[in-house]
């Protein structure tokens, strides 16, 4: 049997193609960059008025909480859903944009949370929304 003498090469990464990639992707970058200028050249007297009025922040959206046994709950205080649509019509007076967010516990029934939807659309609320968990993630205190 032969004895073998010459050595095999190593295999050897070529990093040509990807130095080339970068090198586009940085021309392309560059080139792209110099689009935005075209408004910075712009000239513009802009409208001047006398008094205008300050934007508003949305207010905090009211947080109803419908437990397992089908007490709520509007912003951590028990409320009975008459208190609640009274409540949230009052809130609607002063801020028209208030929003609800209805967060029902998984083993509660759904009529409870339905009757707190319910109050909800009778006190005039257009911004509401219900609260889940996504699955497989672990739960945080709020």
């Amino acid at each position: 049997m032969p004895i073998k003498t010459q050595r095999d090469e190593l295999p050897a990464l070529n990093l040509t193609p990807m130095i080339d990639v970068v090198f586009l992707l940085i021309v392309f970058f560059m080139a792209a960059t110099e689009f935005a200028d075209a408004e910075r050249d712009l000239v513009l007297q802009l409208p001047q008025v006398e008094d205008a009025p300050s934007a508003t922040p949305r207010p905090a959206p009211r947080v109803v909480t419908v437990a397992a046994d089908g007490a709520t709950r509007l912003d951590g205080a028990v409320v009975e859903l008459a208190q609640l649509r009274a409540l949230l019509a009052e809130a609607r007076q002063t801020q028209p944009r208030i929003g609800v967010v209805i967060r029902g516990d998984q083993a509660c029934a759904y009529q409870f949370v339905a009757a707190a939807m319910a109050a909800c659309q009778q006190a005039g609320v257009a911004d509401l929304s219900v609260s889940v968990q996504v699955a497989n993630q672990p739960r945080t205190a709020r």
